[in-house]
């Protein structure tokens, strides 16, 4: 099949096939004659394996471990159990960043409950004031 077929079945773009090609994470499909790309079940099976990795919010190298693993499964199970408990970690600590966010937006809403006008309400004098900490970014790619 070629890319945009693959693409149509994996609900994801032509873009996104070729960027995980290029990332290692998908392997490379044959040429055609006519020098198309070739996909078999095995790149639909691999690139739904990815997308449903990346709800899962794994980074492309969790991915690369996992991958490498289950192609390797005699030794994988320790390792794709350590990999899920790692990851689970960041989740938890994730959520823990979400509620002191959470917290903080309370805060700065309550000092402007009961100020009609904007330049009376206290979000702004909160916000310089406030101990903010910008959250991690782990993914910035597409897919």
């Amino acid at each position: 099949m070629k890319i945009g077929e693959l693409a149509k079945i994996a609900h994801c773009t032509t873009e996104t096939i070729r960027f995980y090609e290029k990332e290692g994470l998908l392997p490379d499909a044959d040429r055609t004659e006519a020098n198309y790309r070739s996909y078999t079940a095995r790149h639909v099976e691999r690139l739904r394996f990815i997308r449903h990795c990346r709800a899962l919010d794994l980074t492309h190298d969790e991915i690369r471990t996992l991958l490498h693993l289950t192609d390797a499964p005699v030794s994988g199970r320790g390792g794709v159990h350590a990999l899920i408990d790692a990851h689970l970690a960041h989740v938890e600590a994730r959520i823990n960043e979400l509620r002191q966010l959470e917290a903080q937006l309370i805060t700065l809403r309550a000092q402007c409950r009961d100020k009609p006008a904007a330049q009376d309400c206290g979000i702004g004098q909160g916000c310089v004031e406030m101990d903010a900490r910008a959250p991690r970014a782990r993914h910035t790619h597409p897919g």
